[in-house]
C-alpha cells in the first residue's frame, strides 16, 4: 500500500517518538537530552508578473506547514550514539494550475498542486569528544552549501557531515552529500547547478551529479574577528573555494561598526564552463536599534555565479527574489533596519533595502540592467496566551531589462510548540 504524504508523516512520527521513549534501556543520558518541537508554518504567496507580460501573469498561493524534529541526547560511552529524526509536511487551502509555481507547493508536470506533500527523514549520530558525525539527512549552513528555508518547508540533503570543535575558537567541517530534496517536493534528486538568468552557465553531458564534497573551517582570532575557508566541489560540474572575513568593532554607547568581506572562486569540473570571480563587502553601523548598511558586488570571469540548485548561497547581494550573481554583473546595496525594542516595543523589527546592478554581460548582445527594492515587517507576541506567535509581511519588487518584472508578497504566521 504506498500512503499518501500526509499519512507517513504521522506514521513517521509514531514510530519516531516510540524509539525515543524506549531509548531509556540503552542510556538515561540518550532521552533526558533528547527535545522535539513542531512548528505550524502558515504561508501565504502572491508574485504578479503582469507587468513584464509574462506568459503567466500571477502565481498565487497559500498553505499550512508542519515541521517536525527530533533529537536524541547521546548514549554513555567513549563514543556516544543518538539518532534525529525530521518530518515535513505541507497542506494545500488555495492553489490552481494556473496560478501555481511560487514554490510554496509541490506540482506535477502539468502544473496542478498537489492536496499535501511531505518528506520524513532519519539521521545517525556519533560523539567523541568534541566531534560529531551525522549520517542521513542534513540541513547545513555553511558557506560552500547552505539549505533554503525561504517558503512552506525547507529544503533537505542526504549525506554525511563530520564537525570537530576540539581547538578552542575552531570549528572544522567535512562531508559529502549525493542527494537534495527540494523545498517543494517529497522525492530525493541528484543535484544540479543553478544556472538561470544571465549566468551564461553550459553543461556539457553530465547534468546533474550525486557528489559533492566540502570542507574547510571557521576560526575565531579574538572576540572582534573572524575568518573562514571552505571548499565545495560538485562533481564533474563545479569546484568552488570560499573565504570570508567579519570584523566587528565596538564604538561604545550600543554603537559598533561591522565589516564583512567575502570572496569565492568557482571553475569547472569537467563538465562545464563554470570560471566565476565574486567579491562582496558589506559594512554596518549599528547604534540603539538603528543599522544603517552599505554594500557592493562584483563579479567577473566567463560565467556567472555557481551554486547547487535549490539552496542558498553567500553572496552578499541575495535577496528575497534576486542575488545579483549573473555574468560579469556589479551591483550595491543600501539597507537600513531598527528593532523597536528601542522604542519600548519589543518583537517588532523592519527591514528595507534596495539593490541596484548593471554591467552584466548577456548572451544576445547588450548591458543586462536590473533593481530589486525589500521590505519586511515582523513581529513577535512577547506574552499572553499567543506568546512566541510569529508574523512577517514580506514585500519585493523586481525590474529588470532582461528577466521578468515582479511584484510579490509573502504573509507568514509561525508557532514552535515544544513537545518535550
Amino acid at each position: 500500500m504506498q500512503l499518501k504524504p500526509l499519512s507517513r508523516f504521522f506514521l513517521f512520527s509514531s514510530l519516531a517518538a516510540s524509539a525515543l521513549g524506549t531509548s531509556t534501556m540503552a542510556s538515561a543520558a540518550f532521552l533526558d537530552d533528547s527535545k522535539a518541537t513542531v512548528e505550524a508554518r502558515n504561508f501565504y504567496m502572491n508574485r504578479d508578473f503582469r507587468q513584464s507580460g509574462a506568459p503567466q501573469s500571477k502565481a498565487d498561493e497559500w498553505a499550512q506547514g508542519f515541521i517536525l524534529k527530533m533529537e536524541s541526547g547521546y548514549t554513555d560511552g567513549p563514543i556516544g550514539f543518538g539518532v534525529d529524526a525530521l518530518g515535513l509536511l505541507g497542506v494545500k487551502l488555495d492553489s490552481s494550475p494556473d496560478r501555481s509555481g511560487t514554490g510554496v507547493l509541490q506540482r506535477d508536470s502539468s502544473g496542478q498542486p498537489s492536496d499535501d506533500y511531505g518528506t520524513a527523514g532519519l539521521t545517525a549520530k556519533a560523539k567523541v569528544s568534541n566531534t560529531t558525525l551525522h549520517v542521513g539527512t542534513l540541513q547545513p549552513i555553511i558557506p560552500v552549501v547552505m539549505r533554503n528555508d525561504s517558503r512552506l518547508l525547507p529544503s533537505i540533503y542526504r549525506g554525511a557531515w563530520l564537525q570537530s570543535k576540539e581547538v578552542d575558537g575552531l570549528t572544522l567541517d567535512v562531508g559529502m552529500l549525493d542527494r537534495t530534496s527540494y523545498r517543494d517536493s517529497s522525492d530525493y534528486e541528484e543535484m544540479a547547478v543553478f544556472a538561470s538568468g544571465a549566468r551564461n552557465i553550459v553543461l556539457g553531458s553530465t547534468k546533474t551529479s550525486d557528489e559533492f564534497l566540502f570542507a574547510g573551517g571557521k576560526y575565531q582570532f579574538m572576540p572582534e574577528l573572524t575568518g573562514s575557508y571552505y571548499y565545495g566541489a560538485l562533481d564533474g560540474i563545479y569546484k568552488q573555494h570560499n573565504t570570508q572575513l567579519v570584523h566587528i568593532m565596538p564604538l561604545g554607547d550600543n554603537q559598533s561598526f561591522k565589516t564583512d568581506l567575502r570572496y569565492v572562486r568557482s571553475t569547472d569540473d569537467g563538465g562545464s564552463n563554470v570560471d566565476n570571480n565574486a567579491f562582496g563587502a558589506l559594512f554596518t553601523y549599528k547604534i540603539g536599534g538603528h543599522g544603517f548598511t552599505g554594500g557592493y558586488q562584483t563579479l567577473s570571469g566567463d560565467t556567472g555565479f555557481a551554486y547547487i540548485s535549490g539552496g542558498d548561497n553567500m553572496l552578499v547581494n541575495l535577496l528575497q527574489i534576486n542575488d545579483f550573481g549573473n555574468e560579469d554583473e556589479k551591483s550595491w546595496q543600501v539597507r537600513y533596519d531598527y528593532d523597536f525594542a528601542a522604542a519600548g516595543i519589543p518583537g517588532l523589527s523592519l527591514m528595507t533595502r534596495y539593490v541596484s546592478g548593471d554591467n552584466v554581460n548577456l548572451a544576445g548582445g547588450g548591458e543586462g540592467k536590473e533593481w530589486e527594492r525589500d521590505t519586511d515587517i515582523a513581529y513577535v507576541v512577547q506574552s499572553g496566551p499567543l506568546k512566541n506567535v510569529g508574523m512577517k509581511v514580506r514585500n519585493a519588487t523586481v525590474r529588470s531589462n532582461f528577466g521578468s518584472d515582479i511584484n510579490e508578497t509573502r504573509l507568514i504566521l509561525s508557532y514552535t510548540l515544544a513537545l518535550w
